[in-house]
């Protein structure tokens, strides 16, 4: 058990290895399924056979030291130089190769429970969300609103809430569903979105706007037209970049283009069935949608809605809409 535990320790750190470094595709959902599993396995054998093996040996052990006793005392010699304590302890005590499996297990698995089906943590690794999330929050993402899902698999058990527009939802990236991306819903299955001259309609009406002061964008020490929009029952805030162009470079080919026309003064795209259409709140710094196409139901991971920590700026730390 020693050397197959040393095994699979060792394909766990060259996997996790291998995956920082940049030289296989990592999947922690995966990855951590595997170390439930595994963990899990250890822990009942330990419960189940290896405690009690050893708990046995303490009871050989405390009758053949008895019996030792008795016969000395019989001979007259009644103190024995015998730490039985120290004995039972190091009997009792799990072996390396269990106390990192074993041992591991409650902890692996209330890290799954929570991953899987409640709360998420995430880092905003770039711009795209400004002003709504800044780079470096660290965010939490609720797992069960849109209904729970089996980890890796992504099957749907529950169906929870249905997505709204304006909610703020991290997703699998199609084009590399190894990758998490956040974006704002701006369109739900069913609806036209038409992002032309940079207003964004939703069949057809325009989407209500009011100006706000410019915003400072620290990251890029520069101040971008800023807008608060209504997509939903509440208003978010958005900006943009008069220097940029309002055409769509770089369209990529992708599932249900036909649904979408790209013009010089933007696009306008029909969500197909089952799919939605998401958007950048740093609207001239967002690759998304109108870039790689529509999100489907089934890469959906949960809802955003809380910055438990920026270390840059802790004033960050909030729910957001």
């Amino acid at each position: 058990m020693q050397f197959l535990t040393s095994l699979m320790l060792a394909a766990f750190v060259g996997y996790a290895g291998s995956w920082y470094l940049g030289f296989i595709e990592g999947n922690f959902a995966l990855l951590l399924l595997l170390a439930t599993v595994i963990t899990g396995i250890y822990w009942l054998a330990e419960r189940f056979v290896f405690l009690p093996q050893r708990q046995r040996a303490v009871d050989r052990l405390e009758a053949e030291t008895a019996q030792r006793s008795a016969g000395l005392a019989k001979m007259g010699i009644e103190k024995v130089d015998t730490n039985l304590q120290e004995s039972r302890e190091k009997l009792l005590m799990q072996p390396w190769w269990l106390d990192w499996t074993a041992g591991l297990f409650p902890v692996i698995v209330v890290v799954f429970i929570l991953r899987s089906f409640l709360f998420e943590p995430f880092k905003i690794p770039s711009g795209s969300m400004i002003p709504t999330l800044h780079i470096g929050d660290l965010i939490l993402v609720n797992k069960f609103h849109y209904g729970i899902r089996l980890p890796v698999a992504n099957t749907k058990l529950t169906e929870g809430a249905a997505v709204q527009r304006g909610d703020v939802m991290v997703f699998r990236y199609p084009p590399k569903p190894s990758v998490d991306y956040i974006k704002r819903v701006v369109g739900v299955p069913g609806d036209e979105v038409a992002y032309l001259n940079k207003r964004l309609s939703i069949n057809g009406k325009p989407v209500s706007t009011q100006a706000l002061p410019d915003f400072f964008d620290e990251s890029t020490m520069r101040y971008f037209k800023h807008s608060s929009e209504t997509l939903g029952v509440r208003p978010h805030q958005t900006i943009q970049d008069d220097e940029r162009p309002a055409f769509i470079p770089g369209a990529d080919t992708f599932a249900g283009r036909e649904n979408c026309n790209y013009t010089v003064e933007g696009v306008t795209c029909k969500v197909p069935a089952g799919h939605y259409f998401m958007m950048g709140d740093n609207r001239d710094n967002s690759l998304d949608s109108r870039y790689w196409g529509f999100v489907p139901d089934a890469n959906i991971v949960g809802k955003a809605f809380f910055v438990w920590m920026n270390f840059g700026n802790i004033k960050r730390i909030g729910a957001f809409d």
